[in-house]
């Protein structure tokens, strides 16, 4: 997306702080790709008549608020970094951190963390302090709810430099091509719908597994019928292309 709609939710404190100021709507300046690992700062720029300063510095930046994500609509657009949006691919959207910037993202209800690269710009929506890509959404579990509340650190080292200086990279990304990867094509609450989709799958018998899931919250449980396990994310997304053939178009991709 070269922007996902979305306002920052002010909390906690960072090194450098963000400055929105109301102008006249602009555009915003073209830019190169940025490669991975070159941090990038930009121009202010305007959207909706809002305009938006990039930090100079990633360094102590945490913040906590309400994270969202995109995936299909804007998968193959160019992003604010000059790259091409893969929904697949591990990466997110902020609204002011320097691109490039890696993060650690933590879901504040289960725990669960993630590092994920800043190469876009958004989410400008009330209430949104991060857009995750959808990959990074299914690895933090919220693919399937749209949001939810997660604390987001900027993995800076050292120590705020000068005005201009930029930050540094606290180590690369993890290697998120590699695992266990399932295709989920459907869940089901008896189990006999489970097996009836099952048998329609066109694929392997021993490559297909139901897999049952407690509920939470009180929430009845369920049973999973996926395909895999696949040790590299390129298997896993031809097994993904082969089941939307076969008609099951709201199939996606998990890891365990």
């Amino acid at each position: 997306m070269f922007f996902c709609l979305a306002s920052l939710l002010a909390d906690a404190s960072c090194a450098s702080k963000e400055r929105i100021s109301k102008q006249r709507p602009g555009q915003l300046a073209s830019r190169a790709p940025s490669r991975p690992g070159m941090l990038k700062s930009v121009r202010p720029y305007t959207i909706m008549g809002v305009t938006y300063y990039p930090l100079k510095d990633a360094y102590g930046y945490r913040k906590t608020g309400t994270a969202s994500w995109y995936g299909k609509k804007f998968h193959g657009r160019r992003t604010a970094s000059g790259e091409i949006y893969n929904m697949r691919a591990v990466t997110a959207a902020h609204k002011t951190l320097p691109l490039q910037t890696m993060v650690e993202v933590t879901r504040l209800d289960t725990g669960k963390k993630i590092v994920v690269r800043i190469n876009d710009r958004g989410p400008f929506v009330a209430n949104r302090i991060i857009d995750l890509s959808y990959a990074a959404a299914q690895r933090l579990g919220m693919a399937n709810r749209g949001t939810a509340k997660v604390r987001v650190v900027a993995l800076a080292r050292g120590r705020p430099g000068k005005r201009n200086a930029p930050p540094v990279i606290a180590g690369p990304a993890p290697d998120f091509s590699h695992g266990r990867f399932w295709v989920q094509v459907g869940a089901f609450g008896l189990s006999e719908n489970a097996e009836r989709l099952r048998d329609r799958l066109l694929f392997p018998r021993d490559r297909i597994r139901l897999k049952p899931t407690p509920g939470s919250d009180g929430e009845k449980s369920f049973i999973r019928v996926q395909i895999g396990p696949y040790a590299e994310m390129g298997l896993a997304d031809r097994a993904l292309a082969a089941a939307v053939e076969q008609g099951f178009k709201t199939s996606f991709i998990v890891a365990d």
